[in-house]
């Protein structure tokens, strides 16, 4: 079969050959129609922190053509959270590691969801224990996962969603459900967040950004406050941090990243996701937006579009 892995993610055609996957006991067999692209891709193929042949893709969407005994029949349409393997024509997946897609879903948007919504829905809840009349900050608004954490904020709870992005992004931030989206550009979105909330401040905040921010996160937080970092786009070192800011304000810090996470966890997240979650995406209440797609055997393009940050949602790999 086909495959993009580190070794060959960025040459202009990204695919080799690797042998079929094989079948362990509860592995489903699924022939992969389209991938989901996250940060994590993009650090294995620039920092190669994986073997060479490691084949990229955290998220896909495909058809059962094995079902080994399992609960899925062949035929039946999945999306799947993976720890790699998605960039490929086929991958053997745990059953429980794999969610049907509603009938309403194309492949394209399916392929959106396992990664970004299980990421936003993990922050939110499983960590962050979002609750109603709570405010939270979500930082990188237009991203996947700042779409997914809008919109499941808004049909879960009751809470109050301010988002920071770029000035052309801050519109779909309100698109997709934002009460405040504060261009990051040409405002101070600590001073905005202390507006906005009569100086409380924000209950969670959700940080993409890392060490560029943390200041004005430290400044945003409300006492007892939660900030939980998700990524490291604006650096990773922080200088010259006073931790009576954190004593004093009794703030909450963790990290996290959901692809490090154990499959038990993952199995465990995707039920209490389902159990939340699907019947909104079947009845249409969660908006999917493809922001850009390419060819699996364009990854390296497709991988060029995340780094320098010309989309405004998921890109996807179309996989024939």
């Amino acid at each position: 079969m086909k495959v993009v892995n580190i070794a060959s993610a960025k040459k202009l055609n990204s695919l080799v050959d690797a042998p079929m996957p094989e079948l362990k006991e509860g592995d489903v067999l699924v022939k992969i129609h389209a991938v989901g692209l996250n940060h994590v891709d993009l650090l294995w193929a620039d920092q190669q922190v994986k073997p060479d042949d490691t084949i990229l893709g955290l998220e896909m969407a495909g058809e059962v053509v094995d079902g080994n005994n399992t609960k899925y029949n062949v035929g039946t349409r999945v999306m799947g959270l993976i720890d790699n393997g998605g960039y490929a024509e086929y991958i053997a997946v745990p059953a429980e590691r794999l969610m049907p897609i509603p009938a309403n879903i194309d492949y394209k948007k399916a392929a959106t969801i396992p990664e970004s919504f299980l990421t936003a829905y993990q922050t939110l809840f499983t960590i962050g224990n979002l609750h109603d009349n709570q405010t939270v900050l979500i930082h990188a608004g237009a991203s996947g996962v700042g779409t997914a954490a809008i919109q499941l904020v808004k049909q879960l709870t009751k809470a109050t969603v301010i988002t920071t992005s770029s000035t052309k992004k801050t519109d779909i931030c309100l698109e997709y459900g934002a009460d405040y989206a504060i261009d990051y550009r040409n405002s101070d979105f600590a001073e905005e967040v202390q507006r906005i909330t009569d100086g409380h401040g924000a209950d969670l905040i959700l940080d993409f950004i890392g060490a560029s921010y943390y200041q004005q996160n430290i400044k945003s937080v409300a006492m007892d406050g939660q900030i939980i970092l998700i990524g490291n786009l604006g650096g990773s070192e922080i200088k010259d941090v006073n931790i009576m800011d954190i004593i004093g304000k009794r703030i909450t810090i963790t990290g996290t990243l959901l692809s490090s996470r154990s499959s038990e966890y993952k199995a465990q997240l995707i039920n209490d996701f389902s159990n939340d979650v699907y019947d909104l995406l079947a009845d249409d209440k969660i908006k999917l937006y493809v922001s850009n797609e390419f060819d699996l055997s364009e990854s390296a393009q497709a991988l060029t579009c995340m780094r320098e940050k010309q989309n405004t949602g998921k890109i996807i790999l179309n996989v024939k």
